[in-house]
């Protein structure tokens, strides 16, 4: 355990987030993701839910201020319906640490997919919920000129 990271960060997801560089993404996928299927670095946090990684996470990286949409979820296949306090879950947990941060954007699920398979890494959860899929963007964390 290290003073200010939450539990549910584990080593091998702390060294992935360390070595991300600004731009690049990760995905937090349900339980139900093609994790392997999409990408070769896979994380494994079953059990684990999104909001509970997302509030560890972003108390460690900040979003891309330089993209529109650093964060994005799945939209829905035409007929499905939303449960709307998914997002709103999530989004409470973007606010607590990146209030200014774009509202969350959805994406088609195979433009999805897509973006998964050229994320850094994928985060395998133990969520459960229908369209829990998210994906955040990094950013950058402002250097300080050591001359000055």
């Amino acid at each position: 355990m290290l003073i200010g990271v939450a539990p549910c960060i584990s080593a091998e997801l702390l060294s992935v987030l360390y070595r991300m560089g600004h731009g690049d993404e990760i995905v937090l996928a349900d339980a139900f993701f093609p994790g392997d299927s999409c990408n070769a670095r896979v994380i494994r946090a079953d059990g684990i839910r999104i909001p509970a990684l997302l509030d560890g996470i972003l108390a460690l990286m900040n979003l891309d201020s330089y993209d529109a949409a650093p964060v994005m979820m799945m939209a829905p296949v035409p007929g499905d319906a939303l449960d709307a306090s998914v997002e709103s879950a999530y989004r409470a947990q973007v606010d607590k640490h990146w209030p200014s941060a774009p509202a969350i954007s959805r994406i088609e699920r195979f433009a999805f997919y897509d973006r998964a398979k050229k994320a850094f890494a994928v985060v395998m959860t133990g969520e459960t919920v229908k369209y829990g899929n998210i994906i955040l963007k990094k950013g950058v964390i402002p250097v300080k000129d050591s001359r000055g």
